[in-house]
């Protein structure tokens, strides 16, 4: 699937649920708090996490979890490019150039 379609997709499911009415400093909110679900699922998966009260649970489970959360961190960042009116593939583009640069600066 193409990213651009994908995040036509989400736009119209985040209309659908009125999720898309939120200002994009609520949107940062919902980031930085799936960002800590992220981290949490990677932490699980690295070192384990040693609570009573979770079953344990199999490598590929936990990678999973990676998996949806990067997913949720991934659907917020193409909301808030959808509201600032962002195009993913100059983002994409201009931060190559910029990492390039760096690289070459360095040399």
């Amino acid at each position: 699937m193409r990213l651009k379609t994908y995040q036509h997709w989400l736009v119209e499911y985040y209309k659908l649920r009125q999720w898309y009415d939120y200002t994009p400093f609520i949107r940062l909110n919902f980031l930085t708090e799936e960002v800590g679900e992220l981290a949490q699922a990677v932490r699980a998966y690295e070192i384990g996490r040693d609570r009573a009260d979770e079953p344990p649970l199999s490598q590929q489970t936990r990678l999973v979890h990676i998996q949806e959360e990067i997913g949720d961190v991934l659907n917020n960042l193409l909301i808030l490019a959808e509201k600032y009116q962002l195009d993913l593939a100059v983002i994409m583009q201009e931060n190559q150039r910029k990492l390039t640069q760096r690289l070459e600066g360095k040399a």
